[in-house]
């Protein structure tokens, strides 16, 4: 036995500047290339496709920009490889004022108790469109081996308890209908659904509406999960937004054949000529959402097709009008 584990390699800590000697130069650079920015979704629980580096918003320059791609909401992104100080915390305050809805990550080297805790209660006094992450970076490596990087979250919102109080709030102002707090009460067992199933997909926050999006990769490339009441159908569909949504609904067009082999089932197809968004959409009727013994038929089929729609759609999107899309838009 003590021969078995002889050859095991002992973790070392190494300095961060051993990898990367200045933020602007090194670190954030190498933050914003694909696979470092996929590393720091991961640990955050959002997937990320960077829009600019340096950029400015407002009086200061964030470091990265980026869409979340389940949303298309902006992520700020903040860099300090060293212990937090209040001008980088006053930086973030400044950003949260001006958007209306947007991610906030600040990545530092250590961060202090207070500023930890001013994180913390950000995310206790913000609405939900506006989230706070703090994370600290490190480096490691067993022997002679390459670096590995590490984000550890020290602060981050708790969207689910969040959510929920939310809509209690809600409820109990009497400011939900009969309809919303149902769509309220369908998206948590939804959510529920997909811990029991192990689902790779995302849990939502339970609230009124009656989509919840997922991403594919791309930006304006949109998967939902719909449960419309009134109807009394589900269904799962692609929107394609955006200026080129019906370039790009007609190259998908073009394969459809390849598409519906792929996800073995016909689709509807919606290029929505009067409307700037197009749809490719698959639904189930006859599911009545105010009988509860529906719900689990209805959420295991939601779950089902979403994953497979996430699958097919994620590979096709990245051949899709590959061109560049120019800068981004100015944020304030």
């Amino acid at each position: 036995m003590a021969n078995s584990i002889a050859g095991l390699g002992r973790l070392e800590r190494v300095e961060l500047r051993a990898a990367w000697a200045s933020e602007s130069g090194d670190f954030t650079p190498w933050l914003a290339q694909e696979d470092n920015i996929r590393l720091l979704g991961e640990a955050i629980g959002i997937e990320l496709e960077v829009e600019a580096e340096e950029k400015n918003v407002g009086p200061f320059r964030a470091d990265i920009l980026c869409k979340d791609l389940a949303n298309g909401n902006w992520v700020l992104i903040e860099n300090q490889l060293e212990r937090t100080d209040h001008s980088h915390l006053g930086q973030l305050i400044t950003y949260a004022a001006g958007l209306h809805a947007v991610t906030i990550v600040w990545i530092a080297a250590k961060f202090t108790e207070e500023h930890r805790a001013a994180m913390d209660w950000l995310n206790e006094v913000t609405g939900e469109d506006i989230l706070f992450f703090a994370l600290e970076v490190e480096l490691w490596r067993i022997g002679s081996s390459p670096m590995a990087p590490k984000f550890n979250i020290v602060s981050s919102p708790n969207d689910w308890t969040r959510s929920v109080s939310d809509a209690r709030k809600v409820i109990e102002q009497g400011a939900l209908t009969e309809s919303g707090q149902r769509y309220v009460e369908f998206w948590t067992y939804f959510g529920e659904r997909i811990k029991e199933r192990k689902s790779s997909l995302r849990i939502p926050k339970p609230n009124r509406d009656y989509w919840k999006t997922y991403s594919v990769g791309r930006s304006e490339f949109i998967v939902s999960a719909q449960a419309l009441a009134r109807d009394e159908f589900i269904a799962v569909q692609l929107g394609l937004l955006g200026l080129r949504a019906k370039r790009r609904y007609q190259e998908l067009m073009a394969r459809r054949a390849e598409v519906e082999l792929a996800l073995g089932t016909p689709l509807d197809w919606r290029e929505l000529p009067d409307r700037k968004e197009s749809q490719i959409r698959l639904s189930r009727h006859g599911m009545d959402m105010k009988d509860q013994k529906n719900w689990p038929a209805m959420a295991d089929w939601l779950i089902e097709w979403t994953e497979k729609f996430q699958s097919v759609f994620r590979r096709i999107a990245k051949e899709v009008d590959i061109e560049e899309d120019g800068s981004p838009e100015d944020v304030l």
